[in-house]
């Protein structure tokens, strides 16, 4: 790998390992510091995860317009500003306005990270991604488990730690993200070979893809929520499931020399990889309907993880293939923006079904949407690939 991408790895651990201290902990900030109930500490998240779909998206087109570079200490300034108002000013309502800023201006950080790890090593491909994609799951692991141990102590450590922790990489960030220099995308697939082919059929295969990736998401996140509370009613103590999603952060560092050559062998193109990921997904819910133990649920645990490390790095490397040159970042926010967006309906559509049915019912549903996800993983690209073989035949013809 380039010395730059490494740069951008660095980076991005930094930036999440101090985003970690305080994102698991939102929850009983608000509700047990500040006296709010859960339903208010839900709207809170949901106001903070749309700021950051803004972001995402405006993040991406300021990628297109400044450059990488500028766009990432943007979000990074905008970001700092509201921690070092969190260290100060952590009471209610202004911990709302203050979190809601955090979420728009982290947002816009995201997409220029993973396009500019895209752009600086074309002929990486599914590598590049899937390195920025274990630096952010090696820092939710670190950031998660020291958060608690600092919240142990003062809630002020926790907003002290965040905001040093992106002083940090604002330093990174400044010394080294101005020389990085980006080229264009390697052509490699059939996807990328089809440089005639017009944008908004691109646009067209990237949004159906995230039709998809948006189920995924909404599915993945009721382990933080509805699996959660269904955990502790099968009497799963706190620890217990908390021990679920260690064991997720480090399968998914540790497990990397195992899984790399699997995807290569068995996952010849993206399409491929994303479809095996969501099958895999399908299996640990399967397991979950059965669950009624903790081992039961670390077994659908290490499932789920072995999907999400198929799924996840795929997506943002098809956008970056579809993507044409000059728009890597609005391709890349919309990617970042649809698993925001997952993870902000997913809570709202996982409590609804639990209230008014109950938990099976929720995870067939779940299984429901992630069968769906085969389809628009199979149909995203077919446009493209017959607009390919009309440009050949047309050529050939000639």
């Amino acid at each position: 790998m380039p010395k730059s991408l490494w740069f951008l790895i660095i980076g991005m651990l930094v930036n999440v390992t101090g985003a970690s201290f305080l994102w698991p902990l939102n929850t009983i900030y608000i509700h047990d510091h500040l006296g709010k109930s859960l339903s208010v500490a839900g709207f809170v998240l949901m106001l903070n995860a749309g700021a950051s779909v803004i972001g995402n998206l405006i993040g991406g087109t300021l990628f297109d317009k400044i450059g990488g570079y500028k766009s990432i200490l943007s979000g990074i300034v905008i970001t700092l500003i509201a921690l070092v108002g969190l260290v100060f000013f952590h009471d209610w309502p202004t911990y709302v306005v203050l979190l809601v800023i955090v979420g728009f201006g982290s947002g816009i950080v995201f997409p220029s990270m993973y396009a500019m790890a895209g752009t600086v090593w074309p002929e990486g491909g599914r590598k590049s991604f899937n390195a920025i994609y274990v630096a952010q799951n090696a820092g939710v692991a670190i950031g998660a488990a020291l958060g608690g141990i600092v919240a142990s102590y003062s809630f002020t450590y926790i907003f002290l730690a965040n905001t040093l922790l992106y002083v940090v990489f604002l330093l990174i960030a400044l010394f080294t993200y101005k020389n990085i220099s980006v080229t264009g995308s390697a052509q490699t697939s059939v996807l990328q070979e089809a440089k005639g082919i017009k944008n908004h059929y691109k646009l067209i295969a990237l949004l159906t893809l995230c039709v998809g990736y948006l189920l995924c998401w909404m599915a993945y996140v009721q382990w933080q929520t509805t699996i959660a509370t269904h955990t502790l009613e099968l009497n799963i103590p706190l620890s217990q499931y908390s021990m679920l999603w260690t064991i997720n952060g480090i399968l998914i560092v540790a497990a990397q020399p195992f899984i790399v050559p699997v995807v290569q062998k068995f996952a010849k193109t993206l399409k491929v990889q994303i479809m095996i990921g969501t099958a895999i997904f399908i299996a640990s819910f399967i397991i979950v309907l059965q669950a009624t133990t903790f081992v039961d649920f670390l077994i659908a645990m290490i499932v789920l993880t072995i999907g999400e490390m198929f799924v996840w790095p795929a997506v943002p490397a098809v956008a970056n293939e579809l993507a044409p040159k000059g728009r890597e970042g609005f391709y890349q926010g919309i990617v970042n923006s649809t698993a925001t967006g997952g993870r902000m309906i997913g809570p709202v559509f996982g409590g609804m079904m639990v209230d008014h049915f109950d938990v099976s019912v929720l995870v067939y549903s779940l299984i429901a949407f992630l069968f769906l996800t085969f389809f628009t993983t199979w149909f995203y690209d077919l446009r493209i690939k017959e607009q390919s073989t009309k440009r050949y035949q047309v050529t050939v013809s000639k």
